[in-house]
């Protein structure tokens, strides 16, 4: 029997009852997350990437799949003692990240706390690739002793003191004095990921204004990335009065 026979359909995130296209499915969206490329210096994406190229390989072949599930209903008959040898629970965190993390990608050391593990809490090493949607479940496949179950991590975004989300939109200020609204200009602002964005001021502007910046806002579910919205505001004018 396959030492890793009670991992492969948590490997991937899915259900024994799954259909080959969404076993294909996983594999393309899980490989990608895991690819090496993508995380150089991280063992436990190498070590990920060959368990769902094992997992992809036996249940892809329809063949190897009833072989692999006839193991798993064998792993799963009582022993002498009437004990179960599999044990499977499923457990759902939230992990809250930063905008630029979503954007850039980012790997995290997940700690999980399971009142039933009897050995304690449980890390698990969570590599985010860029461009992930805030709301993206990930789902890891949980170790000894509830082999066969699974982390459920959903990302969510930390608020931000310069920027708001509005869906994959971000809204932002500007506050320029009114003498540049008038002649119009540009101006350079910290975008969202940290790199500088340039916003190109009409000439004569009002004061809350919008402008809005194609593919500056936060990953869309769906690829791409919402729009950044800059909201025009003057900035007070100093009056010196003589006596």
């Amino acid at each position: 029997m396959h030492s890793t026979a009670a991992n492969h359909y948590a490997t991937l995130g899915l259900d024994r009852d799954c259909t080959e296209a969404q076993i294909r499915s996983a594999y393309r969206i899980l490989a990608k997350q895991h690819h090496p490329d993508l995380n150089p210096n991280s063992g436990a994406a190498l070590r990920h990437t060959q368990a769902l190229n094992a997992a992809y390989e036996t249940l892809s072949d329809p063949e190897r799949r009833l072989a692999y599930d006839a193991e798993l209903d064998l792993a799963r008959k009582p022993t002498i003692q009437g004990r179960v040898t599999k044990s499977e629970r499923n457990i759902a965190q939230d992990l809250s990240l930063r905008i630029e993390e979503f954007l850039r990608g980012t790997t995290r050391q997940v700690r999980v706390i399971d009142p039933s593990n009897p050995v304690g809490p449980e890390t698990y090493e969570l590599v985010i690739p860029p461009d992930t949607a805030p709301g993206t479940r990930f789902r890891l496949a949980r170790t000894e002793p509830f082999v066969g179950g699974h982390v459920q991590i959903r990302v969510k975004m930390l608020p931000h003191f310069r920027f708001k989300a509005r869906g994959s939109d971000l809204r932002c200020d500007l506050k320029i004095k009114s003498q540049r609204a008038a002649q119009g200009g540009v101006e350079m602002i910290p975008g969202a990921d940290g790199s500088m964005v340039r916003v190109q001021i009409p000439r004569g502007v009002g004061r809350g204004e919008l402008i809005r910046i194609a593919g500056g806002g936060l990953p869309k579910p769906r690829g791409g990335r919402g729009d950044l919205i800059v909201r025009i505001v003057y900035t007070p004018e100093v009056r010196i009065t003589r006596k």
